[in-house]
């Protein structure tokens, strides 16, 4: 029996991981594969930062495409939780939020990761409901200030996801296509 390099071994290895990995995360926002352990977060603060008509089920969506609700993941750039946090951002929530106790903490990560997308929601102006929630989730994963140029860059009064998206980067792009797709949406 011939012995396979185990750096080819290695490789196959996390070449199938990744494939299982990508293929989960394909299972819409309602598929029961996805725990409900903390669907009560997700509503609660939903309701509280965004009103209580609001689909919560996006916030999840975003947890999903942010650590797969991983309550311990941890990036390559030291970001935490299942919301994906940087310390420096839970400190400056913490500023307005003292009760948030703990970022590793999945209820206080959660809430901390809505609340910080009502802070950057409220930023954008001139946006329909729809395109200002993508912008919204354009902002938490490259920042406000790259949505913000992307929008000037268009020429537009108002600000469309669709003209907006095309001057972001290709990880922003697919970040909000999974959360849309996790939703539903195509």
């Amino acid at each position: 029996m011939r012995s396979i390099p185990i750096a080819l071994a290695s490789t196959l290895l996390l070449f199938c991981s990744q494939n299982a990995a990508a293929s989960f995360v394909d299972h819409p926002v309602h598929s029961p594969l996805w725990t409900n352990q903390y669907d009560r977060y997700f509503k609660k603060y939903s309701k509280r930062y965004f009103g209580p008509l609001f689909d919560w089920h996006w916030f999840k969506a975003q947890a999903i495409a942010e650590s797969a609700l991983k309550h311990d993941a941890e990036s390559h750039v030291g970001a935490r939780g299942i919301m994906q946090i940087m310390p420096g951002t839970f400190g400056d929530i913490l500023k307005k939020n003292p009760h948030f106790i703990d970022v590793d903490n999945p209820h206080w990560n959660i809430a901390a990761g809505i609340y910080y997308n009502r802070t950057l929601y409220r930023k954008i102006k001139n946006a329909p409901e729809q395109d200002k929630l993508y912008m919204t989730f354009a902002s938490y994963n490259a920042g406000y200030g790259r949505i913000l140029n992307a929008s000037k860059r268009t020429g537009n009064k108002e600000k469309i996801w669709s003209e907006i998206k095309m001057y972001l980067p290709k990880e922003t792009r697919g970040y909000v296509h999974r959360i849309r797709k996790l939703m539903g949406e195509h």
